[in-house]
């Protein structure tokens, strides 16, 4: 099982096994048609809200559109038993002075006792950035071009949380891109809501032809009512509808939805690192882009 603390505080979320997710994903493909290919947002419309991280290298990212999320013990290993501590250091988040933004994970220094929720101090530190309060998407397009980190015990993920002020599960989320350690070529897209989360979450995965690690790549959601695409590169893999989920098909995503950012170490989907585990392991962001309604 894996799970997340979603939210400000103690929302508990999930991130699916990847078997289960494999499986739900072949058996609802076969269900209906395959996804359909859609033209770009940006070849027909600007987006509404944007992030290209240009700036001086060690520069934070804007106050006025990210937060950037601290801690471990008192967010319970944030729901997974993770092994990173976030900080607001530059060394876990910050421009890298060529356009990017860089989230990156890395052991923690000598004597920095961090505390930690599966032991007394965590051994690695990392960022967790996100929008919410401040960015959302309420029906449209989110963009995010990014290199994944890959390796034993890591797990980038991109991903949303919905505004409604539920707790989770009924709060609503939207996996755009996770990418765990011994996977390094499999991109997996999750739903979870009110009666389908943890190893219940709703999604499939697309398949790269080299490392997460090794190249950019446009990960997307493309989020309309009823309706909900996954792609990488402009190319879909998996839509949910309504029909796909369990009764009593309980559909949490008309509503604004936040964008979260984070490099997780450890817990229980990825298993721990271990020597071979690159360090630092970074989530190298080209932009973030909004299109259609929402909150900026």
């Amino acid at each position: 099982m894996k799970r997340r603390t979603r939210g400000r505080r103690g929302a508990a979320g999930r991130r699916t096994r990847s078997a289960l997710v494999l499986a739900l994903g072949a058996l609802l493909s076969g269900c209906g048609s395959a996804p359909e290919p859609t033209e770009p947002p940006s070849a027909r419309e600007e987006p509404f809200w944007q992030a290209e991280f240009d700036g001086a290298a060690a520069t934070r990212p804007p106050e006025g559109s990210w937060t950037t999320e601290t801690g471990n013990r008192d967010a319970e290993g944030w729901g997974n038993n993770e092994l990173q501590y976030y900080t607001d250091d530059a060394a876990n988040s910050a421009l890298d002075g060529a356009g990017h933004l860089a989230i990156s994970a890395r052991p923690a220094s000598a004597g920095s006792e961090l505390p930690c929720y599966t032991q007394e101090f965590c051994s690695w530190t990392s960022a967790r950035l996100t929008t919410e309060g401040k960015v959302a998407l309420s029906r449209g397009r989110v963009e995010v071009r990014a290199k994944m980190p890959t390796g034993t015990g890591l797990l980038p993920a991109i991903w949303m949380l919905g505004d409604n002020g539920v707790d989770w599960p009924g709060q609503g989320e939207l996996d755009i891109c996770e990418v765990v350690g011994g996977e390094p070529r499999t991109v997996y897209g999750t739903a979870h809501g009110p009666t389908y989360f943890n190893e219940n979450g709703i999604g499939s995965s697309a398949t790269l032809a080299a490392d997460a690690s090794e190249a950019f790549h446009t990960y997307a959601v493309d989020k309309q009512p009823r309706r909900i695409t996954w792609s990488v590169d402009g190319k879909p893999y998996f839509t949910l509808t309504p029909s796909k989920l369990p009764a009593p098909r309980d559909w949490v995503f008309e509503q604004d939805m936040h964008l979260l950012l984070d490099v997780a170490v450890g817990g229980d989907w990825p298993g721990p690192p271990d020597a071979s585990t690159p360090s630092p392991a970074t989530m190298s962001v080209d932009y973030v882009r909004f299109y259609g309604e929402g909150r900026a």
